[in-house]
């Protein structure tokens, strides 16, 4: 049986298909376009991966801030029980899932069979989520990928105070202004979205085992930091968190489809 299930969320689309209950395809795309292009552009580069038509697929879920605007999909589903799902299924013994996209934080508090019992996100500020680090990066004319080895090489980290996005991002430059060691700087914006991520989760209570996910999950610093401050052991997934939303969507269109 052939499933997909697609993550269409405010800076990336992704897409997963699922044959037998095993991952044989992936697809991750920024939204550039309209979402009903890109949805069927990153289904069609899934399928094409792994020698599949659309006409294989027999059922499909859609999950994201776009999760209506994918004309294909059999059922359109909230992030959070897909995202819930997605964490379960690859980290059986997750209990508490803390979700860094590009422009929003989830943390989530699941029971054993993956369903969302208590959640908490940010408010409308971008402020600790990936468009925040993409927006540092841009101010220190850095690379994103050289944020996480570069904040672990400083000894002093700067002060970050400003909880708004634009806000922190005006200091970052007044700090670069004021001659502060780039690493420092770098070092200290991870230590505000540290912060701010441990405050977002911390109120629905952390249980172990605890599983990060989203695109700031591939940032070791970030993670490593995080577990620290919760004084817990955090787990990544063994493919890219980016994708973890969508898996939860093509399990769930597994199991409605098997349940036809």
């Amino acid at each position: 049986m052939i499933v997909a299930g697609f993550d269409l969320g405010t800076l990336a689309a992704k897409a997963v298909i699922l044959r037998d209950g095993e991952i044989v395809s992936s697809e991750i795309r920024g939204i550039k376009a309209v979402p009903e292009k890109v949805a069927q552009d990153i289904l069609d580069k899934a399928l094409s991966q792994a020698g599949l038509s659309q006409e294989d697929v027999v059922y499909s879920v859609s999950t994201g801030w776009g999760r209506k605007r994918v004309p294909f999909a059999n059922l359109d589903m909230a992030d959070m029980p897909c995202l819930a799902k997605g964490a379960k299924w690859l980290i059986p013994s997750a209990r508490t899932v803390i979700d860094v996209g590009g422009q929003s934080i989830r943390a989530l508090s699941i029971n054993e069979a993956g369903k969302v019992l208590e959640y908490n996100t940010n408010d409308k500020c971008a402020a600790a989520t990936g468009r925040f680090l993409e927006l540092v990066a841009e101010a220190l004319e850095l690379k994103l990928e050289e944020l996480a080895s570069l904040a672990a090489q400083s000894k002093e980290p700067a002060k970050i105070s400003s909880q708004c996005c634009v806000f922190a991002e005006s200091e970052v430059v007044t700090l670069v202004n004021e001659g502060i060691n780039l690493i420092d700087i770098v070092a200290g914006v991870h230590d505000s979205i540290v912060r701010r991520l441990a405050a977002t989760s911390g109120t629905i209570g952390i249980v172990e085992d605890v599983v990060m996910t989203g695109g700031c999950a591939k940032n070791e610093r970030l993670v490593g930091s995080l577990g620290k401050q919760l004084k817990v052991d955090i787990k990544t997934v063994d493919v890219d968190p980016q994708l973890v939303g969508a898996i939860g969507a093509a399990v769930i269109a597994q199991e409605k489809a098997s349940a036809a």
